[in-house]
């Protein structure tokens, strides 16, 4: 446990921005289930609108340090490839 005042201060704050990210994660986590789970019943326009609403939040959680941005690039990037594979195969 912490013994000095700043390090009881610290631990308060951590303990806070630990609730905020988490909270963050988790709702980056829905919004990129929502683009999957329609990618996987091959609704390629319901993917793309879901991709369209997650992707300012995948920025976003980039920008908050959620994540770091190369991965929220990644996601998106692949993301908006599978949603382009949709349209080839039908």
């Amino acid at each position: 446990m912490a013994n000095t005042k700043s390090a009881k201060k610290a631990a308060r704050q951590a303990e806070r921005r630990t609730e905020i990210n988490k909270s963050r994660r988790s709702r980056l986590k829905t919004f990129v289930r929502k683009v999957e789970e329609a990618i996987a019943a091959g609704e390629k326009e319901a993917a793309a609108v879901a991709l369209r609403e997650a992707q300012p939040e995948i920025q976003r959680s980039a920008s908050k340090g959620i994540i770091h941005k190369n991965t929220a690039a990644r996601k998106i990037s692949r993301l908006s490839q599978r949603i382009k594979a949709l349209g080839a195969a039908a």
